[in-house]
């Protein structure tokens, strides 16, 4: 996975997967999250969102996958070298059990085609830190709620609040972000812990956290005990700076949002699935650095004077051999016939002689030209060359590392013209039912508290 390119001004996108571990590997968590039977299992994911902080470094996103819903996960291997295959019938959540947080974000990059720069993950344990130092997050709750065991669901968090909004953190903090019943569903239990993410930043902008170094640099301190990170940023001084590049966001510009999902026909009282167009409307939309919200600067970036184009110069059209395979074939629509040989001619007409058509097929839904990794800037430069004469962004450019030549996979979303037309999405245009901000969480009736009974 590369980069995304960056923009006018040379800056790229930042984005960063955030992971909640269910272990209870330590006493601590046993303590918090009950399950001394489960001390030997390994860990599930059950929380994953994904910060993405534009490039210009005024809107950020958090998008969740619910941790019932089945994705592919690829081929991974676990710390101690146990290997697990490729599967495409199991939940999100069991990624951190087959090979840890970076089988999280391997997944997480083959589902979007988004380049995740970090990862950071927290326990029961760390949670509770991290809201005693934050100093409690408001929340809301349209009628007083008890997340308690039922005649007909065992289990739940505990949580106990009253009507309105309270601030919570420590233990009550872990409560609210692992409520699930009371609030209905997996999905609400996300639009929770958004609102839970969209609170922490509003008392962090109170407290004045980005022009208060002692504040943030504290922040940072606890984050470090509290989390566990990738190795590029285990540090204070590192944790630090990556905080400094929230300052600039302001609330209005902070989108929460849920992938919408169905029912998983194969177990449909138990998993979900994503629905296919919305999400794939959503990863483009973050690929691209498209801003969830619509209260930005329609402007935009201008050109900086002093940026130039680094790296080699692409070779000649004449010298680069290129594949052609047709992909249309996808989401159940037929291979449009010809479209290879069609595109291989188009290419030989704008100097790219050496273009050839392959006869085997590889159903994509997007567009991509690859390159082979092992061959680096050059063949990249190469690669983009024949990307931009075709009209396609920067972002359908990718390394890899079995390709023997550069090879242009034409997708279900390209099924007719010689010339790429990029489908138009504009700020703010989320598929519905995905921005799931709301002001107070609706409490399901089964668990709503008069405020007087005794727990």
């Amino acid at each position: 996975m590369k980069k995304a390119a960056p923009n006018a001004l040379g800056d790229t996108p930042l984005n960063i997967l955030l992971i909640g571990s269910d272990s209870r590997a330590d006493a601590k968590n046993v303590a918090l999250g009950g399950g001394k039977n489960e001390r030997d299992r390994k860990p599930l994911a059950d929380v994953q969102m994904l910060l993405h902080i534009s490039a210009d470094r005024k809107n950020a996103n958090i998008v969740s996958i619910p941790r019932d819903t089945v994705v592919p996960i690829p081929a991974c291997k676990d710390e101690d070298g146990t290997p697990y295959a490729a599967t495409t019938n199991r939940p999100i959540n069991e990624t951190l059990s087959r090979g840890g947080p970076g089988c999280t974000l391997t997944t997480w990059e083959s589902l979007t085609g988004v380049y995740i720069d970090h990862w950071m993950m927290v326990d029961f344990a760390g949670v509770v830190a991290m809201a005693d130092e934050v100093g409690g997050v408001p929340v809301c709750v349209t009628t007083g709620v008890w997340d308690r065991s039922t005649a007909t669901v065992k289990g739940g968090s505990g949580l106990q609040l009253p009507k309105g909004t309270t601030e919570v953190k420590g233990e009550q903090a872990l409560q609210w972000l692992r409520t699930r019943h009371a609030f209905g569903s997996d999905q609400n239990r996300a639009k929770a812990q958004h609102m839970y993410m969209n609170g922490m930043m509003e008392k962090l902008q109170k407290q004045n956290a980005w022009t208060d170094t002692g504040r943030l640099m504290g922040l940072a301190e606890t984050a470090t005990k509290a989390l566990q990170v990738s190795d590029e940023i285990r540090s204070v001084a590192k944790l630090f700076d990556l905080s400094m590049q929230l300052k600039n966001v302001k609330l209005d510009r902070l989108t929460t949002a849920t992938v919408p999902t169905r029912a998983y026909p194969p177990k449909p009282n138990q998993w979900l699935e994503m629905v296919p167009a919305s999400a794939d409307k959503m990863w483009a939309m973050l690929r691209d650095d498209v801003a969830f919200d619509k209260n930005g600067d329609a402007a935009g970036a201008k050109p900086s004077a002093s940026a130039k184009p680094t790296g080699p110069t692409a070779g000649a059209p004449s010298t680069l051999g290129i594949t052609v395979i047709n992909g249309t074939g996808v989401d159940g629509q037929m291979s449009v016939d010809g479209r290879a040989s069609g595109m291989a001619k188009s290419l030989q007409d704008k100097g790219f002689t050496q273009a050839t058509a392959s006869r085997s097929t590889e159903p994509r839904k997007d567009t991509v030209v690859t390159y082979p990794k092992a061959e680096g800037d050059q063949a990249k430069a190469d690669a983009l060359s024949v990307a931009r004469s075709l009209g396609l962004p920067d972002s359908a450019v990718r390394a890899d590392a079995k390709a023997e030549s550069i090879t242009l996979v034409i997708g279900g979303d390209w099924r007719e013209g010689a010339t790429y037309k990029k489908p138009k999405t504009e700020a703010g245009d989320l598929p519905e039912g995905a921005d799931d901000k709301v002001d107070c969480m609706e409490v399901y009736s089964v668990y709503r508290w008069d405020g007087k009974s005794k727990s």
